[in-house]
């Protein structure tokens, strides 16, 4: 079984700001299924899908402990669903991208961002997949204002693209693998 994770902070003044990509994208996945995330356990809000289109049942999940403690959602689903380390795929903001932008990666750092830290750290290893959504860098030194903030005009028109995009990233990850999506969309322009 593999874990689609996306990271974002929950409450209605979160929505669509910059940090929240990765909820954005697992919502427009489950769109794309006709599916709803829509139980609440393990510190977030999940489901749990069958599909005849995928080769095996996987989790599609957003923890709702604020982005900071990310990890500790991820490892109550991991403990409780045996879930190995390479059958995680985690989604979030990347501010060392350019908006509009996303990237696979199977593993490194996580770039100061306090959310995949934390599932780093709770999870013991580096080695997590993960598909960035680029959101570029803030004008302005406050960063916690940037990404709290909410884009507008070119900027949200790019971050619909881009989110659309891994949504499709999502779907050929769990299709065709991660090797293939990351081939795919890293050479897109």
């Amino acid at each position: 079984m593999k874990l689609i994770v996306g990271l974002g902070n929950p409450g209605k003044e979160y929505e669509w700001t910059r940090h929240n990509m990765g909820y954005v994208v697992i919502d427009k996945f489950a769109d794309l299924l006709g599916e709803n995330i829509s139980r609440t356990d393990f510190k977030g809000q999940y489901a749990v899908i069958k599909d005849a289109r995928f080769p095996e049942p996987f989790i599609l999940l957003k923890p709702t402990t604020f982005m900071n403690l990310s990890g500790e959602s991820v490892r109550l689903v991991v403990d409780y669903f045996h879930i190995s380390i390479e059958d995680i795929v985690v989604i979030y903001d990347e501010m060392d991208l350019p908006a509009g932008t996303i990237r696979l990666r199977e593993g490194g750092s996580g770039s100061g961002h306090k959310g995949i830290g934390s599932i780093m750290s709770l999870l013991g290893t580096e080695k997590i997949h993960r598909i960035r959504v680029g959101i570029g860098k803030p004008a302005h030194p406050d960063v916690v204002d940037f990404v709290l903030g909410k884009p507008k005009g070119e900027e949200k028109e790019a971050l619909e693209e881009a989110t659309d995009n891994a949504a499709k990233a999502v779907r050929d990850i769990l299709q065709k693998g991660f090797v293939y999506a990351m081939n795919h969309y890293n050479s897109a322009k």
